[in-house]
């Protein structure tokens, strides 16, 4: 069954008349005819009693007339759902992040900007955050590592110093900073292997030739606080996700480079959808928007590209 010929019986019924139908939908009354009477024919059923220039419903018409309505008002609402949709006023962002810290503010603005829009936000480290998304679970990654991957489109957002987390109570909770050969046979609590900020203090060890002894891995930053807290060893925080507790002291380290990166990830391939495009516009904004953020630096061009 064509839905076209459908509209036109619901016309019909709805306006009364054939002539009144073809008004309706911006047709001949002859078209309005052939499709009802098509209809009729194809299912061979009576759909309106005909007398002269009066119609009325046959009670197969009433029956049909009740389903017509129901299909045209859905009809309506997905039409409007999809106006909405691709003019951003309803519809949902799926995004993935490794922690709170870079997207909650790129939530706020876009919640902003789109108001209609709901956002749903998926915790987890960058490996699990990559496949959601690769498998069409998010529609929008927050990363802490570079992945130069051609299926990707990458933004770089911003860089983080990482610091050493002490109790007040360690020796060294006095100081504001220490050189990296300080942390010589110190007891370390860290994040588990994979961790961005794991690997930039590991690298920054062997490159000086510290040696520290990891004595618990914890995969969650709350667990490493309160261990720290509790003097089982020394951790290690990128700045912007150090919270301060007047039981814990964070030391920059001299003589090191240790960064955290953030980087705004999506599939290529839907780098150009309205809504991914969307929050990509809002994290260029926030990107640009204070000298205090830096975008990561980044190996290819290709990646940086936003529009």
């Amino acid at each position: 069954m064509r839905l076209t010929n459908l509209r036109s019986f619901y016309a019909v019924a709805t306006a009364g008349s054939f002539t009144g139908a073809a008004k309706l939908l911006h047709i001949s009354q002859p078209t309005v005819t052939t499709q009802v009477r098509f209809l009729e024919e194809a299912y061979r059923v009576e759909l309106f009693y005909r007398s002269g220039r009066s119609i009325r419903l046959t009670p197969m018409g009433e029956a049909l007339y009740v389903l017509a309505k129901r299909i045209f008002a859905l009809e309506s609402e997905t039409v409007q759902l999809l106006r909405d949709s691709g003019e951003l006023r309803s519809g949902q962002l799926r995004i993935g992040a490794v922690g709170p810290f870079h997207v909650t503010g790129m939530l706020a603005l876009f919640n902003q900007r789109f108001p209609g829009i709901h956002l749903s936000v998926r915790m987890g480290n960058s490996e699990s955050a990559l496949r959601s998304l690769k498998a069409y679970q998010t529609d929008v990654a927050v990363l802490a590592r570079f992945m130069d991957d051609p299926q990707l489109h990458l933004v770089p957002y911003s860089s983080h110093p990482v610091g050493i987390l002490v109790s007040h109570r360690h020796p060294l909770a006095e100081r504001k900073s220490i050189r990296i050969e300080e942390l010589e046979g110190e007891r370390m609590v860290l994040r588990e292997e994979g961790s961005t900020t794991r690997k930039a203090l590991e690298d920054a060890l062997n490159k000086a030739g510290v040696r520290c002894r990891v004595v618990m891995e914890i995969g969650s930053r709350e667990a490493i606080r309160e261990a720290v807290i509790m003097g089982v060893g020394i951790g290690a925080v990128s700045e912007i996700e150090y919270v301060p507790d007047p039981r814990l002291r964070m030391l920059h380290v001299r003589g090191a480079r240790m960064y955290t990166h953030a980087h705004v990830v999506c599939l290529e391939e839907r780098r150009t959808a309205r809504m991914v495009k969307a929050f990509l516009d809002v994290v260029e904004e926030l990107r640009t928007a204070s000298p205090r953020q830096r975008p990561a630096r980044v190996t290819s061009p290709r990646h940086a590209r936003t529009s």
